[in-house]
């Protein structure tokens, strides 16, 4: 663990203490019923910024050039574990003792890294100008993938909830009614946007791409400010042991499903590999809060795991980079 990641951790802890004292003190509101001034934060990030960026990215994003197999042999095993979360929680839910929004929140969090705020000086610390380049280029489809695949999961389990609730719904209804709330979706409808916006081959004028930067760079510290308030409005509720049970996953199975498949599997060794399985270990990301505030599900427990694996990354790291330098995973090149 290097200097600077433990700077940048610290100043994550900082900026998130921040939040706490705001939300503490009641300088925003006072947190009562109809006066929340973390679900406002939160309804800015998602119907806001996180759309700006998200369609930004999209719209700017070279597919031709990008390293398929690469970006494949990080996704498939972290799709693998969200969606096996999701399996395993939807089945444990069955009986309806949370709201059907949990599994896809639970889902989320354990797939979701914080690829910026960590991710980045990590990368460039420890991996050089080679190495933050292959953790971009990841990151340029991380928000992308994993929050259009979680959308649509709990759209689905949402639109099954209403269809329970209403008598005689046709199953046309009920798929009319999940598609239109997936696509026209703060997350879903900025994607398709930016998609076909990219197959028209046209570039971002310059005033417009400058408002989408100045937007979307909002969302880090919004997001981490976010994370202090919801701690000292909603507390941890009792959802210590599953938020701890959510954080050991992102920082220990996450990676370890990235290092199988994308050694065994993909056949990827040395640095590309090192930054992949680095990607896994990053703690959960402040998306997967943004995600619970949305369906209003999990908020203190997603904001307690986001806590628990920021702290637990400066242990685990380390373990996952002495395991990366054995000689069976190739050499990592130096900075």
């Amino acid at each position: 663990m290097t200097l600077a990641i433990l700077y940048k951790l610290l100043a994550i802890v900082l900026t998130v203490a921040l939040g706490w004292a705001a939300g503490r003190m009641r300088w925003l509101g006072s947190g009562e019923e109809g006066n929340d001034p973390a679900r406002v934060l939160s309804n800015a990030a998602f119907y806001i910024f996180i759309p700006a960026l998200l369609f930004r990215t999209t719209a700017r994003l070279d597919f031709a050039a990008l390293p398929w197999r690469t970006l494949a042999a990080f996704f498939t095993p972290v799709l693998g574990l969200v969606l096996g979360m999701y399996a395993w929680q939807r089945r444990w839910n069955r009986s309806g003792r949370l709201p059907p929004a949990a599994p896809s929140v639970r889902a989320i969090s354990v797939g979701f890294g914080n690829t910026l705020q960590v991710g980045i000086p990590m990368a460039s610390a420890v991996f050089g100008e080679t190495g933050l380049g292959i953790h971009i280029t990841v990151v340029s489809l991380h928000a992308l993938i994993l929050l259009t695949v979680t959308t649509v999961l709990v759209e689905l389990d949402l639109a099954r909830d209403r269809a329970r609730g209403t008598s005689g719904e046709s199953l046309a209804r009920t798929l009319a009614t999940t598609v239109r709330a997936t696509v026209i979706h703060p997350v879903v409808l900025p994607v398709l946007a930016g998609l076909g916006w990219n197959a028209l081959g046209l570039p971002l004028p310059p005033v417009m791409d400058e408002v989408l930067q100045l937007l979307g760079s909002a969302v880090v510290p919004l997001c981490l400010v976010l994370i202090g308030m919801s701690l000292a409005y909603y507390g941890l509720q009792g959802r210590v042991r599953s938020a701890a049970i959510v954080a050991a996953v992102k920082l220990l199975v996450a990676p370890a499903l990235v290092l199988v498949l994308a050694h065994w599997g993909f056949g990827l060794s040395g640095l590309p590999l090192a930054v992949l399985v680095m990607m896994g270990a990053l703690p959960v990301g402040s998306n997967a809060l943004i995600f619970a505030q949305r369906y209003a599900t999990l908020q203190s427990e997603a904001t307690a795991a986001i806590v628990f694996s920021t702290l637990g990354f400066v242990l685990t790291a380390p373990l996952w980079l002495a395991v990366l330098s054995w000689p069976g995973f190739g050499t990592i090149a130096p900075r």
